[in-house]
């Protein structure tokens, strides 16, 4: 596995039964896989020579990341070894304006986008989906009307909500341009909330499809997914994951795919961003479905049977902790667990820093409003925001 994150950490863990060798490629000896997984190669996954060693040996290469360079991966293939989800795939989670090429070629629902040059280029988008007409430039207004706000992304290397931009006017849309890489722009959508549709699909064209959840996100960054997602019409609930089934097939994934979704005020479903990994929205799959998220990308980058991925309880929710002022995790573990016998929590191993996801806990039971409280309590004594 490319890359020494949690979500690496995970994988390792649902590799563990299964007597599953693990290697891994990992920035620094610090990071939160390369403390627990038994063979770490330490190198920079953006050098072809240190991927090319890295490989040599291996049965199958797989990420916990989208960041490793296109060619690169295409380089690995032609020498022979196995990587999944492969390039052609992958680049559609790398390269936002591929991506968003792609699903208007095979008819997926998305906002309104398209690539951008320079800030005017931005007021004429806004123009556009405004239906503004050809108003002179200068003349445009920037206070909300017109189009605007509008959203930027850099087309590749936003995270957590890192190259992304909501703006206002030409003179805010000046700053993505500065990365030195295309910006897409898109339609800011009225959206009632987040979803997100994982499924996993294996070479041979196996998937499964995981409850829709909603995934709910304070300043860019997830903080509480619930599975699944409360009050969501079936029919759309289906529809949703009959869609990211549809787009796993057509991009060719091999592996965990999320597709995170817009539920648009009047009832639509919007694509918004795809990851081709275990993701955020998946980790309450670990105790809250018979098959995890992790378990079913070891299986299927393997080609091994796909598990169930039916959840065991009526409701899950999952909070991520965040660093905070508090690195006693011991007395605050002792405090949770006392407090709640079924809580499970999972932490990464990180240093804690304020805002920095360190982990995460899971909840589960039949009251969705005692499931939620209990989630969100744990995750703020954990963080140190509740101290009773």
């Amino acid at each position: 596995m490319v890359g020494g994150g949690q979500l690496a950490r995970m994988t390792h863990e649902a590799g563990i039964p299964l007597g599953i060798k693990f290697k891994l490629l990992s920035d620094t000896p610090q990071d939160s896989a390369a403390q627990v997984v038994s063979e770490v190669v330490i190198g920079d996954y953006r050098d072809l020579d240190t991927l090319r060693a890295f490989a040599r040996g291996c049965d199958v290469i797989t990420f916990d990341h989208e960041h490793v360079p296109t060619e690169h991966l295409r380089a690995l293939e032609a020498d022979g070894i196995p990587v999944r989800p492969g390039p052609d795939a992958l680049v559609h989670a790398q390269d936002k304006g591929v991506m968003r090429a792609k699903l208007d070629a095979i008819g997926a629902p998305c906002p309104r986008h398209r690539i951008v040059s320079d800030p005017e280029d931005v007021v004429r988008f806004a123009q556009e989906i405004s239906g503004g007409g050809a108003q002179p430039l200068g003349e445009w207004p920037g206070d909300g009307s017109g189009g605007f706000p509008v959203v930027l992304k850099t087309v590749r290397g936003g995270y957590d909500g890192k190259g992304v931009w909501v703006v206002r006017s030409s003179k805010e849309a000046a700053e993505p341009f500065c990365a030195g890489v295309p910006v897409l722009a898109e339609e800011k959508v009225d959206f009632a909330r987040e979803l997100a549709a994982n499924i996993v699909r294996s070479p041979h064209g196996q998937a499964v499809a995981y409850p829709v959840v909603e995934s709910i996100q304070v300043d860019g960054v997830c903080d509480t997914v619930i599975a699944p997602a409360p009050d969501l019409d079936p029919e759309l609930a289906g529809q949703a994951q009959e869609l990211a089934l549809r787009i796993g097939k057509e991009l060719g994934v091999v592996g965990h795919l999320a597709v995170e979704l817009f539920e648009t005020a009047d009832g639509r479903i919007l694509v918004n961003e795809l990851a081709m990994r275990p993701h955020n929205s998946g980790h309450w799959t670990q105790d809250g479905a018979i098959t995890s998220q992790f378990a079913n990308h070891v299986r299927a980058v393997l080609d091994l049977p796909l598990g169930d991925p039916r959840p065991r309880a009526r409701w899950t929710v999952m909070a991520n902790v965040l660093g905070g002022d508090y690195p006693d995790m011991y007395h605050a573990y002792l405090h949770c667990m006392a407090r709640d016998p079924q809580l499970k929590i999972h932490m990464y191993g990180k240093d804690v820093k304020p805002g920095r996801k360190v982990g995460h806990v899971n909840t589960y039971g039949d009251d969705l409003a005692d499931v939620r409280e209990r989630a969100a309590h744990a995750a703020g004594y954990l963080r140190g925001t509740i101290t009773e």
